[in-house]
């Protein structure tokens, strides 16, 4: 379902490869069954494409990596957290456009 450019995350790697990243990386918390999820797939994976080697972005399935979506107290989804030096910097609960994604990325580069 993701993009070349677009990453996965999991409860195993998501210390490492989220919260102890140099650069800021933004993660949608989503699940198969959710429509609006598989709404924003294009999106996500079109900001991974855009935002490469400046952003990390990858995807986090919350059927699958249940300790992670509870510890960030994810209740709705789709949810992206942006994350910088290992806190989150913004969120975005449900579906949201390209051009608000871009917003809150380029607010924190």
């Amino acid at each position: 379902m993701a993009g070349e450019k677009t990453l996965t995350f999991t409860d195993a790697n998501f210390d490492t490869d989220v919260l102890a990243s140099d650069i800021p990386v933004l993660v949608d918390f989503w699940a198969e069954w959710c429509g609006p999820c598989r709404m924003m797939g294009p999106t996500v994976d079109a900001i991974a494409a855009d935002y490469a080697g400046r952003v990390k972005v990858g995807k986090l399935n919350v059927d699958e990596n249940g300790a992670t979506a509870m510890r960030y107290n994810i209740r709705g989804i789709p949810t992206l957290l942006l994350f910088k030096g290992g806190q989150v910097v913004e969120q975005r609960v449900g579906a949201t456009g390209k051009s608000d994604l871009e917003r809150m990325l380029n607010a924190h580069l």
